[in-house]
């Protein structure tokens, strides 16, 4: 049985990883910052109860990210999916008057946890058969793709996690592990809002296909739902 472990899994889009995953029979390790008040993930893990393990781990707390990797010593991982995130950009905020304490924590969060994450979890990746490093990103971390500005501290988080994921993937290669950048699309979510152009099911879905096709060769890709790659 194939194992995937699914960070930010109470909601959105790590739920909807999580449920996908067990529907197709892997085993899945679902980590949430508050285990105790995700009654959403707690009842597809009791649905799911031979597939499905909740994890507590808030990915900003690095010291929390070594002990889950520690008592996870041993087991093999085929797929991580650094999926946690945060938008901490206010409406109408510009450059004149930014958090920087919000900025920061977004670098935290968006860019550094999923560093933390590898470098904790690279050694069960590699007793892993799969051997697969999801990054989730955002085409807002695209720099080549900004048309419209704005949005400086979650934009600057995922272009540092971009850039980052390339060279991870070049890094990792050698181990036989597929590092990916994907971008899930505008999905409608707490995050993604109202106004978002497809659901969450739908996002998931098209991500998983291109995680199950992807290569080594396709090592370091920034690659959306449907499979088209993204400008840097």
């Amino acid at each position: 049985m194939p194992n995937v472990l699914i960070t930010g899994a109470s909601r959105g889009l790590g739920l909807e990883f999580t449920k996908q995953y067990a529907q197709a029979g892997w085993h899945v390790l679902a980590g949430c910052r508050n285990p105790e008040n995700a009654e959403d993930l707690l009842q597809l893990a009791t649905h799911f109860k031979d597939l499905i393990s909740v994890h507590k781990l808030n990915v900003g707390n690095f010291h929390q990210i070594d002990e889950l990797a520690a008592s996870l010593d041993n087991q093999p991982l085929d797929i991580l999916i650094n999926n946690a995130g945060i938008y901490p950009d206010s409406p109408n905020q510009n450059f004149s008057d930014a958090d920087y304490d919000a900025w920061l924590e977004s670098f935290r969060i968006n860019s550094l946890a999923p560093v933390k994450m590898a470098q904790a979890f690279t050694p069960h990746l590699k007793q892993g058969r799969i051997k697969k490093l999801i990054n989730m990103t955002s085409k807002m971390g695209s720099i080549a793709d900004n048309t419209s500005g704005g949005s400086y501290l979650y934009r600057s988080s995922k272009a540092a996690l971009n850039a980052i994921s390339k060279s991870l993937s070049i890094e990792l290669a050698k181990d036989g592990i597929t590092t990916l950048v994907l971008h899930p699309g505008w999905v409608l979510t707490d995050m993604g809002g109202p106004n978002a152009l497809i659901n969450a099911e739908q996002s998931v879905s098209g991500l998983r296909q291109v995680i199950d096709r992807a290569t080594l060769a396709d090592a370091g890709k920034f690659i959306a739902y449907d499979g088209q790659e993204i400008p840097w």
